[in-house]
């Protein structure tokens, strides 16, 4: 029986014998978990042969790897694929394929097949290990391929991943989940919960310590429950202090936390250890208990805040940002005033908010909803005011302070880069772009409701 690494070698014979070397081309929707995966199918494909092109015109094969989270993205999706029928038109021998969370809905898989004959592949995100079966039958047999496999088989190898960033890296320590929250796809297109071994997350974090990463992000649908059914006992806290254990200059992230099983354990992690950005992204998605519990979000917001207050114990202006749902099913403004009232109590540094998106296979999905999109489009602008009013009061404490930020990006302020601080803060500074992907010591100078901007003084 031939493996996945056969396939790659088919491939790549075949990619061998053309006269110039095929490109491929890939874009990641939606979260950093796609962002990864997408990083491992590029890996594939120039393990198969292709080279890497941010053209689509010149693209010999094209892959869109799909979110699933919100109907936004995936109508985004949809424009995106309709825009390549003229491209296959132009190139009959261009092959086209989707793969990533929406495609691991049948519904969905089935309205691409129906619906745009231009796609040559769909698999989802439980057939990685075929991607390479797949791309080969669909050159050799110019047949369109479909693969949802329900059963998802563990690949044992360690894949080559071809990362976006020289300096910034993303390493998943688990995926899937288990909390089956009732609004949320998740646990339906990426499974249940499976933590990578500690051997293993640590071994790929040397790696890029010793290559010189500056920032590394942990990724898990709920990093706090890293190490649940593995044979080896440990919990999340601990892999952070094996991490913050390794040689290197480099930083640590980490999304997402679930606010059930963040504990005071983790909060003194976070604190104790140097690598660790003072930081936390805790997502409340709202602060009716009534709502939470219509959710099956399976914590209080009593609850909620007593992580917050811990952590604030110990640094007062220690750094939260947050997603916020607003206008669940039946939600009333009573409900959507107490989730105003924990965001003014808690003092986000940023939030992440998005008005309810029915995703079909939830439970969620099933609820009768009385409350008219007007309404929640007027809350949502409620609350979009009340976090600038917060943002520009509350980065008001940095005036003044050295706060370390790696610079990533040139800024949209001409003549200035911007980057993050531990704090997950935009930075901005008059710099030149050489200094994008190094880490400097910040003075800040002026506080806005979006951003800080500041001196470079290293």
């Amino acid at each position: 029986m031939l493996t996945y690494k056969d396939y790659i070698s088919k491939v790549k014979n075949i990619n061998l014998k053309r006269e110039t070397p095929p490109l491929c081309y890939l874009h990641s929707f939606g979260c950093q978990q796609n962002v990864s995966d997408g990083e491992k199918i590029t890996g594939l494909l120039v393990d198969m042969g292709y080279g890497v092109t941010g053209d689509l015109r010149s693209a010999d094969i094209i892959i869109y790897n799909t979110c699933a989270v919100r109907e936004n993205a995936e109508m985004k999706v949809f424009g995106c694929v309709g825009e390549l029928k003229h491209l296959k038109e132009q190139n009959p021998e261009l092959i086209i394929g989707l793969c990533g969370c929406m495609m691991q809905q049948k519904h969905i898989a089935e309205k691409v097949q129906k619906t745009y004959k231009q796609v040559d592949i769909i698999f989802g995100t439980f057939a990685l290990n075929e991607f390479p079966k797949l791309l080969f039958e669909a050159i050799t047999n110019k047949k369109r391929i479909c693969e949802i496999t329900e059963n998802y088989t563990e690949n044992q190898e360690e894949y080559n991943i071809v990362r976006n960033s020289s300096f910034k890296a993303s390493v998943p320590i688990m995926n899937g989940c288990n909390n089956f929250c009732s609004y949320c796809i998740v646990p339906y297109v990426r499974g249940r919960e499976r933590s990578r071994n500690s051997s293993s997350v640590l071994n790929e974090i040397k790696q890029l310590a010793d290559s010189g990463y500056k920032e590394i992000m942990l990724l898990g649908q709920n990093v706090n429950s890293y190490g649940r059914g593995l044979d080896e006992k440990i919990i999340f806290p601990e892999l952070l202090r094996k991490i913050n254990g390794i040689d290197g200059d480099f930083k640590i992230r980490f999304m997402s936390s679930h606010p059930k099983d963040a504990t005071q354990e983790l909060i003194d992690t976070i604190i104790g250890c140097d690598k660790i950005c003072k930081h936390l992204h805790l997502p409340l998605q709202s602060g009716s208990n009534r709502i939470l519990k219509a959710m099956n979000r399976q914590y209080t917001i009593e609850q909620y805040m007593e992580i917050v207050n811990y952590a604030r114990s110990k640094i007062p202006d220690f750094s939260f940002t947050t997603d916020i749902i607003i206008g669940f099913p039946n939600e009333t403004y009573e409900d959507f005033l107490q989730t105003m009232q924990i965001v003014r109590q808690v003092k986000y540094d940023n939030i992440y908010s998005f008005i309810y998106s029915k995703r079909e296979g939830t439970k969620a999905a099933e609820f009768e909803d009385f409350t008219s999109f007007e309404d929640k489009s007027r809350w949502m602008r409620e609350l979009l005011q009340a976090q600038r009013e917060i943002s520009t009061e509350h980065y008001k404490r940095f005036n003044g302070r050295i706060l370390s930020v790696l610079f990533d990006a040139e800024s949209k302020t001409e003549g200035y880069i911007s980057g993050k601080s531990d704090e997950f803060i935009i930075v901005e500074s008059k710099a030149d772009k050489t200094v994008i992907g190094q880490r400097k010591s910040v003075k800040i100078t002026r506080t806005f409701n979006w951003a800080l901007q500041g001196e470079i003084i290293d």
